[in-house]
């Protein structure tokens, strides 16, 4: 091999159009090697890739070619969730049709993710706005709808006034759209939900099985799904409008209800709109509290607003204890009952909506120890803290919170003014949108027969390309034909829906189709039942809640809608951390990584714009946005140090859940790496290349087998697990070890043993690196004189003789600081491990001769000498 400079722009294309005419990476389902299935939550294309595509899809595919080198029947697929409103923005600002628009940024990425050299079954790929795709979400909607998975109702809901659609709980966040940015607004409107709600005992039990799993992702789940054990109980009412006898009560907390001072409602409760039918002021209240958000987040840190309805609630347990009731904007219609009783001792928004509005505050229960009343902060210690009740049932008594809430439910329940009951903080998915660009709902509206699920034979109802932007809202609703259909029942006109599902739909099952994307039906359910669950799946923290826990409810759906016979979508789950980047400054105005000079001088870094030599300010280090500018392009770090480089740098700098800081000295110190390898194996390949490789068991060349062998094993180990970046410092720590052998064989100095083992270390070495850095790998092992691409070899076996050591150093303890080290046998009893440590100079200066104290021996581990 000669030693010029490895060319990466030249070699990866080589090697790619090599896989790709060998077609290694297409899967055959009727393998009978074992199956593996590894997904990387598949892209929204936006137009570019970006550097946390990069890392995500690298590690999905460090895992697909190590799997598929030890025997594995992988399938790796990759596809584009592809509707949504981004899309649709574009369309009004470019005067682009959607379709259009989505499908060349397809091939942007396309042509993107192909130069990093990923291991993709690319025969699978498909887009969620292909026709044949949501053709099959059509059918899988009527099989819902029959189901009664599927179903309609009016409902209050959050509407995005700047894109003009409703969005699900989950994509309002801190009272803005998601996407938009815009404060979400509350309205009324007949929309479609999935009843993920029936499923919730199940999703909340199943997360305890998921043991490869997150666990924080498995307790956002837990969280989200929120269920409560707690005490269902009617309030009476005392000059409410007629027909309003009684004010139904849910609360978690019965030990807390000898502490309430005020009742509260809904402004959307039944009560609160009767109330508002008459009165201007109450309408007007309920009109303000429509402006609010509605997440948890800002319930618990807005401002609590409250409205005195001049009724009074009579308390269940003495119907001559008469509270105030309040309309409340922080009491939320679809939890619980809608109405609650306040215990400002005990709950900070009860007791920051009693401080406003003068209310009483009763300690129900004090700390043990202190017996501090309440001020400023409620007093929430967990159900298992031993507390002192001060106010609960004519009794002062020591005991949890646990404890009394127990003996509560059931003195309630033997008094029968309450009763027990389970909630959960979880809502039915509401997947009604008001756009173009998403799945048609496959229903008609017929004047005769209803709501109507439009015929099967009639499917895909298909989006019309003939669509126009020019005015806010769904263009479907002014399309002028398209919503004109004839009834299946009773031939008669009928109007199709014009709302479109949840982008979300399209993604919770996505994987699998990819089992089966040319299946007539949804799925093929033995192919489907044959890969699934994934079993290794890759992708954001973000998506703990939204696409996570959608897609286990769709599997269960689909489950019983017989698609698939499974209960999870996915086995396994790796959360990977996000690319970031120093941003840099002039003024006000961001500057790009791309126009940035950096300088140490004199240990002070500095920044300097390379077209005008203006200096910069260094800001904080942020995930890479387009806002602040502090994004680096992937195509430009691939056509300067191609991808391998790129690949090595996001799997070596960080462990893989963490954030991964992208700095130029850390690409250009991969790159320097790749360039040492290149230039050792250089000057010694003629050599190896006319040898077959061989372990050696002692002497020098039995050390470079140790090392060799001892590095397989730990990096497939590391790779099992995830551990990319232990596995990338292994490989370093290895090629440290080769370097002077291969300068040996290089110079003619090595012996023919030493030949074969640096032959055999070098074998393993490729095999090692070409998972991370394929098209480097391939282009070295070619050069060696192997015939076969590196890609379609076996993982070799380690020899366990060689990763045992007969040795074993121990660190030297004296009075529990270190103070040396002891290797001997590893067979060594603790009298031989003893006497050998007495025999230490740095102990027999320390004791001075005489016998020590004690001497404490872990085996294999360490010695600690007490003087």
């Amino acid at each position: 091999m000669a030693i010029e400079r490895y060319n990466p722009r030249e070699a990866e294309v080589r090697w790619q159009e090599a896989w790709n005419t060998a077609r290694l990476f297409e899967t055959d389902s009727d393998s009978p090697a074992p199956k593996y299935y590894v997904l990387e939550m598949f892209p929204y294309p936006s137009g570019r890739i970006h550097m946390g595509h990069v890392r995500n899809y690298a590690m999905g595919d460090v895992v697909a070619r190590y799997k598929r080198a030890r025997g594995f029947n992988v399938l790796h697929p990759m596809g584009w969730d592809a509707f949504g409103m981004p899309a649709e923005n574009a369309a009004m600002q470019n005067k682009v049709h959607p379709r259009e628009w989505t499908y060349q940024n397809i091939a942007t990425m396309r042509g993107q993710l192909k130069s990093m050299g990923l291991s993709l079954d690319w025969a699978r790929e498909f887009a969620t706005c292909d026709v044949d795709y949501y053709h099959r979400q059509q059918m899988l909607f009527l099989d819902f709808l029959d189901k009664g998975i599927a179903y309609r109702r009016n409902a209050k809901v959050n509407w995005d006034p700047v894109d003009q659609t409703v969005l699900a709980n989950e994509q309002v966040i801190d009272g803005k759209g998601w996407r938009s940015g815009a404060p979400v607004e509350q309205r009324e409107l007949t929309q479609w939900f999935f009843r993920i709600t029936d499923y919730a005992e199940d999703l909340l039990q199943a997360l305890d099985g998921l043991d490869q799993w997150p666990e924080k992702v498995r307790v956002m789940q837990k969280n989200w799904i929120g269920k409560s054990e707690g005490l269902r109980f009617d309030l009476g009412l005392v000059g409410a409008p007629e027909g309003f006898d009684a004010l139904p009560v849910f609360t978690t907390r019965p030990d807390t209800m000898y502490g309430p001072s005020f009742a509260a409602i809904a402004a959307d409760h039944p009560l609160a709109r009767a109330l508002a039918a008459d009165r201007p002021d109450v309408a007007s209240f309920i009109e303000e509290c429509r402006r609010h958000g509605t997440t948890q987040a800002e319930i618990d840190t807005g401002e609590k607003l409250g409205f005195d309805t001049g009724i009074k609630i009579s308390h269940p347990a003495d119907p001559d204890w008469h509270l105030p009731l309040f309309i409340a904007n922080f009491v939320l219609m679809d939890y619980g009952t809608g109405a609650i009783i306040g215990c400002p001792a005990h709950d900070q928004r009860d007791l920051d909506f009693a401080r406003k509005y003068g209310l009483d505050v009763i300690d129900v229960f004090v700390p043990a120890d202190t017996g501090a009343r309440v001020t400023d902060t409620a007093f929430t210690p967990p159900k298992t803290q031993t507390v002192r009740y001060v106010r609960w049932a004519g009794e002062e008594t020591v005991q949890t919170c646990q404890e009394a809430m127990d003996i509560s439910l059931a003195r309630f329940e033997a008094e029968g003014w309450g009763r027990r009951e389970t909630n959960f903080r979880l809502r039915d998915w509401g997947v009604s949108r008001q756009r173009y660009w998403g799945c048609p709902i496959p229903v008609l509206h017929c004047q005769a027969c209803g709501v109507v699920p439009e015929a099967r034979e009639n499917l895909p109802v298909r989006l019309p390309d003939d669509i126009e932007f020019d005015k806010p809202g769904n263009p479907l609703d002014r399309h002028p034909t398209w919503r004109n259909a004839t009834c299946p029942q009773c031939g008669g006109a009928a109007l199709r829906e014009t709302d479109t599902m949840d982008t979300f739909v399209d993604s919770s099952w996505y994987f699998a189709r990819f089992t089966a994307p040319e299946a007539v039906e949804a799925t093929d359910p033995q192919r489907a039942n044959a890969w699934l669950p994934v079993d290794q799946y890759i992708g954001g923290i973000e998506h703990a809640i939204l696409h996570l826990l959608y897609s286990r409810f769709f599997v269960r759906a689909m489950r019983d809608c017989g698609h698939v016979a499974l209960d999870e979508p996915f086995k396994g789950l790796f959360t990977q951390g996000m690319v970031v980047h120093e941003t840099y400054r002039s003024g006000r105005d961001w500057v790009a990584p791309a126009d940035i000079r950096i300088q140490d001088i004199d240990g002070v870094r500095t920044a300097t714009r390379l077209s005008d030599g203006a200096p910069l300010e260094i800001g904080s280090i942020e995930k890479m946005s387009k806002s602040k500018k502090n994004v680096v392009d992937p195509d430009d770090i691939i056509a300067s140090y191609g991808a391998d480089t790129a690949r090595w740098f996001m799997l070596s700098d960080s462990p893989p859940e963490r954030d991964v800081i992208w700095t130029e000295s850390g690409v250009e110190g991969a790159h320097r790496f790749v360039q040492r390898i290149w230039r050792l194996l250089g000057e010694s390949s003629d050599v190896l290349a006319r040898v077959s490789g061989a372990s050696a068991t002692d002497g020098p060349a039995g050390d470079v087998s140790r090392i060799a062998h001892r590095t397989l094993k730990a990096v497939g180990s590391d790779i099992e697990k995830l551990a990319f970046n232990k596995a990338v410092a292994r490989i370093y720590e290895f090629v440290n070890g080769l370097a002077a052998p291969l300068a040996d064989v290089a110079a003619g100095k090595a012996e023919p043993r030493m030949v074969a083992a640096c032959r055999e270390a070098v074998d393993i070495l490729l095999h090692l690196v070409a998972p991370m850095m394929p098209h480097f790998a391939e282009e070295c092992w070619s050069r060696l004189g192997n015939g076969r691409l590196l890609a379609s070899v076996s993982w070799p076996a380690f020899d366990e003789s060689l990763i045992s050591d007969d040795e074993v150093t121990m660190p030297v303890q004296i009075n529990g600081k270190k103070r040396g080290e002891l290797t001997i046998a590893r067979t060594a009893d603790p009298a031989m491990v003893e006497q050998a440590a007495l025999a230490l100079d740095v102990v027999q200066a320390a004791t001075g001769g005489k016998p020590p104290r004690k001497i404490i021996v872990v085996p294999q581990r360490i010695v600690n000498v007490v003087i």
